[in-house]
């Protein structure tokens, strides 16, 4: 009888590539994934890894388990959500990811709701990078979770994972007001963007989807953005652009009031989509299914008819 534990493992290696960005990812010494691969060979009856230098490759046996692997993962998620209707009543912990603006804009709305529904639930909030939300919902250190996506950084399908819209916002181009032409009218979101190739940008930290938006907006444009400052949050961007420091792409919930006489906002093409992303298989849990209709409850009228699928 193959062993899901293992099965967790093979499909993380086929994710990831290497034994030891297994056991990084997992907690686990690399030799521990290695003895667990090897028992899972044996299961198996037939090969499921090849050496290609340090990194480990699947026969094309490993990655059919794969396949296999993934659906069993999925049905037990669903024997979960089945077990937990059938106890009756909502109660415990929900672990929940969400990335800073969703965190301060939506979430503690969400919560009063959910507390009001479902008081037995105990839910608990942990700000997430969206680019690590999928490895944070596979390994099971959360339950659900709300990620983003831009137009210029759409999110690539995440095998294990199921996501559903929510809500979309607009996109802003943040200049001083001291110092910013006004746009000219039926200027397209590039000649908007080109306008201020020259200036110094204010962009996010690498690594993030906020950064990989601004760069490729400005790409897309015919430029590539010279950076100044990085920050990640955006009420500092707007702060750090009335000061004369650079200009900046900000979305519509990072601007938390109006942004002041020092601040001018122009309205670009472009979105940000927020998605909630669970578990394939644990869209029927109640505890996932009550936040998620929480958060629908909670979005701002501003957002509330822009949650349909594209």
């Amino acid at each position: 009888m193959l062993d899901v534990r293992r099965l967790r493992l093979l499909r993380e290696l086929a994710r990831r590539g290497t034994i030891a960005a297994v056991a990084e990812a997992l907690a686990f010494s690399p030799s521990a994934v290695s003895q667990q691969l090897a028992v899972l060979e044996r299961e198996a009856g037939l090969p499921l890894l090849e050496r290609t230098g340090r990194r480990v490759r699947l026969t094309p046996a490993g990655q059919h388990l794969v396949g296999h692997a993934e659906a069993v993962l999925e049905r037990l998620e669903q024997a979960e959500s089945d077990l937990a209707e059938a106890r009756g009543g909502l109660a415990g912990a929900l672990r929940i990811g969400a990335f800073p603006t969703a965190t301060r804009a939506i979430v503690p709305a969400a919560l009063t709701v959910l507390a009001r529904r479902h008081p037995g639930l105990e839910p608990m909030v942990r700000e997430t990078d969206p680019a690590a939300v999928a490895h944070a919902l596979r390994s099971g250190d959360l339950d659900v979770a709300l990620v983003h996506a831009y137009d210029f950084v759409p999110a690539a399908p995440e095998p294990g994972l199921t996501t559903e819209p929510l809500y979309r916002e607009a996109m802003y181009l943040a200049v001083p007001a001291a110092r910013a032409p006004e746009p000219s009218p039926g200027d397209d979101q590039g000649a908007v963007l080109r306008a201020y190739a020259e200036e110094p940008w204010i962009t996010a930290t690498p690594g993030t989807l906020c950064h990989a938006m601004a760069e490729r907006a400005c790409q897309a444009a015919g430029f590539t953005p010279r950076v100044r400052h990085r920050v990640d949050e955006f009420a500092t961007v707007l702060a750090l652009v009335a000061a004369g420091q650079g200009v900046a792409v900000v979305p519509q919930l990072g601007i938390t009031g109006p942004a002041g006489p020092g601040v001018r906002l122009t309205r670009l093409l472009m979105q940000r989509r927020t998605n909630l992303a669970f578990r394939s298989g644990a869209g029927a849990h109640p505890a996932v299914a009550a936040f998620g209709a929480a958060l629908r409850a909670s979005v701002p009228p501003e957002l509330a008819g822009s949650h349909a699928p594209e």
